[in-house]
């Protein structure tokens, strides 16, 4: 689940320092005294407290605490069987959340399809998967599938935002190792994916990651345990950036698959899917009426696209910004304007940002937007909008409500930032569980490819999924609609040169 004009939907920079992860097994005074820091540091995180909220506005079934100022380290829970092995905000709410797994399941046919077709084969049997996404009632099917498969797993957060409490207790109360709770802080963030690599009795052999944290840590902290995994599945634009970059650095010592660039993933998570969430968030968040609205989208990828073409079909008037010039030439073709930030930020009611990269909006623009300016990101990373720069003593934080803020000028000016500038689809809405169903189905195939892949066949490299495979992940989703595909004739297959069940289309071959 991303994002991306060319990024994606998740979570937290890999290069972060891990420092606050190293020492989390210790003495009773000392897990007392480290209780009380993060208590303290939960409070400072923002003036508007909003990063201690547990309640999830895509989700209706009490996810919100009461004991929000209780860290869930701190907890003694157990499941109904007696099993520990996890950390959630409230494992009574497992009740709650299988309702909503149970609710994703009836819109995620190709998932599900896919599980009763190879659930007798068994072919991730003896996989150990680390699974680092969002937490979610549609990623809560994706694993049950797995463990369907034959894949043992065990699970945490991407984002600090995105969990669904409830669905993480249910998920815990199945038996899954699952380490995730709303509102996690920069060391509890860690410390989950800490737990989840770094277990009595378990050495991974596969690692499904979203953003690259989990590869990150393992590869700088368990060196040893990382020349061990069989390979990796990356779904985000800035985790598959960071394993280009380390296989140039020949850091990268297993084969891992670029799950973001298929054609299953950019087209329909990215474009389609942020197409509706970006509306849907929105609203949920700020009541915004989108009519005459003036917005500017930072980065026309498949995420912009799918933003602008929203936003453009409720009536706003919608500027784009690009670096490359044919996704700008692109954006001048679909009746946008292209322009530098600079030139609109006086004018706009609206900020998306939408590039992946880091900066885009920085403190400069943020001083120009006019009183009421909505400014939010949902690119992957949290580090495009420059946050950072707006804690500083002149400027007021007031909490509105939940992942929603009033920074406010000494003049009295105030913009709207939401989620802190992380992800607003995963954090302020739900996403639509159809478009998931197809890039869990994605993921699962990667995982079985490279699990059951003879030795050789990948090296230490990053690789695309095979065409093929993509091909059938849509095949699956198309019964849904009760789609009928025509088929090749022996005489048509010759000509264009095909096999007649495929795949259709070369590699280059643009959608």
């Amino acid at each position: 689940m991303e994002t991306g004009a060319s990024t994606s939907a998740a979570g937290q920079p890999a290069d972060r320092d891990l420092s606050g992860i190293n020492n989390h097994k210790g003495t009773p005074e000392s897990k007392q005294s480290s209780s009380s820091k993060r208590g303290s540091r939960i409070r400072s995180r923002s003036l508007s407290a909003s990063s201690t909220d547990s309640f999830n506005s895509a989700s209706y079934t009490g996810s919100s605490s009461d004991e929000d100022d209780v860290s869930p380290r701190d907890k003694q829970q157990k499941t109904s069987k007696g099993l520990t092995d996890f950390c959630v905000r409230n494992i009574e709410l497992h009740a709650f959340g299988r309702r909503e797994i149970e609710i994703a399941e009836q819109e995620m046919p190709g998932i599900v399809a896919l599980r009763k077709r190879a659930s007798e084969d068994k072919p991730l049997k003896g996989a150990k998967i680390v699974g680092c996404t969002h937490i979610n009632a549609q990623t809560a099917v994706l694993i049950e599938t797995l463990a369907e498969l034959g894949a043992q797993v065990r699970w945490t957060a991407c984002n600090i935002y995105s969990t669904q409490n409830e669905v993480a207790a249910a998920l815990a109360e199945a038996g899954f190792p699952v380490f995730a709770w709303r509102g996690e802080t920069e060391e509890d963030f860690w410390w989950c994916i800490d737990r989840c690599v770094n277990a009595e009795n378990w050495q991974p052999n596969m690692i499904l990651d979203d953003g690259g944290d989990a590869t990150h840590l393992m590869l700088k902290k368990y060196p040893a345990m990382f020349k061990l995994i069989k390979g990796i599945v990356e779904e985000s634009v800035t985790g598959v950036h960071r394993l280009y970059q380390l296989s140039k650095a020949s850091k990268l010592t297993v084969p891992a698959m670029n799950v973001n660039d298929s054609v299953t993933k950019t087209k329909f998570d990215n474009l389609y899917s942020c197409k509706e969430s970006i509306i849907d968030s929105l609203k949920r968040s700020t009541d915004v009426m989108f009519g005459g609205k003036q917005v500017v989208v930072c980065g026309y990828g498949e995420v912009g696209k799918g933003c602008c073409q929203a936003l453009k079909g409720l009536g706003c008037v919608v500027y784009v910004t690009e670096i490359d010039p044919i996704c700008a030439l692109q954006a001048c073709m679909d009746g946008f304007r292209v322009v530098k930030l600079n030139e609109v930020i006086r004018l706009v009611d609206i900020v998306v940002t939408a590039t992946g990269n880091k900066n885009v909006v920085s403190r400069e623009h943020m001083d120009k937007m006019k009183n009421g300016c909505i400014l939010c990101n949902i690119g992957h990373s949290n580090t495009e909008i420059d946050v950072g720069s707006l804690r500083t003593p002149e400027l007021t934080w007031e909490k509105v409500r939940s992942q929603v803020d009033h920074v406010i000028w000494p003049d009295g000016k105030r913009i709207i930032l939401i989620a802190e500038g992380r992800l607003i689809n995963l954090t302020c809405s739900s996403i639509p569980s159809f478009v998931v169903s197809i890039t869990a189905a994605t993921q699962a195939l990667a995982l079985i490819e490279l699990f059951n892949a003879p030795q050789g066949r990948y090296k230490s490299d990053v690789y695309l999924l095979p065409k093929k495979m993509d091909e059938y992940v849509a095949s699956l989703h198309l019964p849904t609609f009760d789609a009928h595909l025509t088929e090749l004739s022996d005489d048509q297959a010759k000509y264009l040169g095909l096999n007649k069940a495929g795949p259709f289309k070369p590699n280059y071959y643009r959608y």
